[in-house]
C-alpha cells in the first residue's frame, strides 16, 4: 500500500474491535465537515504538496495529456473530504497499482485490483455505519453481528456489483527491466456503493430472514 493510500484509508474507517480509534476517526470527519471551504482548500492544499513532492522523488510520472499529478491528487482529496450527516464519505476510493511489459497491460491489471480494492473500502464503511447505528442504539448488536458477517463474507459480490466507477488519478513509471508500473486511483459515488452492497448480500440476509434485509435498508437509506 502507498504511503498516499495509507493517508486516505487513515481517514476511513477501520472495522476493528478498537471502538476508541472509530470514536476518533469520526471525529476527525466531524472537524473536516465543519471546516469552511478556504481551510479546506489550505488543508487539501498542504497535504497535495507533500504528496506531490513524495511522488515524483519516486519516479512517478503522468503521461501527455493528462492533468498534472497536483491537480490529479487535488481532485482525489477534494472528494475525499466530503461527508454526508452520518458521516459517510460521499465518494469511496480504490487504488491499486499494477506491472506489466506495457502500459496498457499494467493499467487494465491495475484498475481490476483498484476494484477489489474499492469493494473492501466499500465493506469497512457499511460495517462502520452498521456499527454506528448499533452506538445509537437503532440497531440490535445481534442483528448488527450477523448482517456485518454476512456483509463481510461477500467482497467478490460486492465488487461485481460495483458499476461505473469515476477514475482520479493514474500515473507510472518504468523499473529497471524497462517494465511500465502504473498507478490508478478510482472513485464511486457513495449511493451507488450503498447499492452495490445491498444488491450484493440480499439474497444471502433473506434466507437469513426477511427482517433483516429490511434493518439494512434502513442503515443504507432505503
Amino acid at each position: 500500500m502507498t504511503v498516499a493510500m495509507a493517508l486516505i484509508v487513515a481517514c476511513g474507517f477501520v472495522f476493528a474491535d478498537n471502538k476508541s480509534e472509530q470514536k476518533e476517526i469520526r471525529k476527525e470527519r466531524q472537524e473536516i465537515r465543519k471546516l469552511a471551504k478556504k481551510e479546506l482548500n489550505a488543508r487539501v492544499d498542504k497535504v497535495v504538496k507533500r504528496e506531490t513532492k513524495r511522488l515524483t522523488k519516486e519516479g512517478w510520472l503522468v503521461k501527455p495529456g493528462e492533468l498534472p499529478l497536483d491537480r490529479q491528487l487535488e481532485r482525489v482529496y477534494l472528494m475525499q473530504y466530503e461527508y454526508d450527516e452520518s458521516l459517510f464519505p460521499k465518494y469511496i476510493m480504490g487504488e491499486a497499482s499494477s506491472v506489466a511489459g506495457n502500459y496498457d497491460a499494467a493499467k487494465t491489471a491495475a484498475l481490476s485490483l483498484a476494484i477489489n480494492n474499492l469493494a473492501g473500502q466499500i465493506q469497512t464503511e457499511v460495517t462502520a455505519l452498521i456499527e454506528n447505528t448499533v452506538g445509537n442504539k437503532q440497531l440490535s448488536a445481534e442483528d448488527a453481528e450477523s448482517i456485518v458477517e454476512t456483509v463481510m463474507a461477500s467482497k467478490n459480490l460486492i465488487s461485481q456489483s460495483i458499476g461505473r466507477t469515476i477514475p482520479v488519478m493514474e500515473c507510472y513509471r518504468v523499473n529497471s527491466k524497462k517494465n511500465y508500473e502504473v498507478l490508478v486511483r478510482i472513485a464511486y459515488n457513495a449511493e451507488m456503493a450503498k447499492e452495490a452492497t445491498r444488491k450484493a448480500v440480499r439474497k444471502e440476509l433473506e434466507q437469513k430472514g426477511a427482517r433483516l434485509h429490511e434493518q439494512l435498508d434502513k442503515v443504507l437509506g432505503f
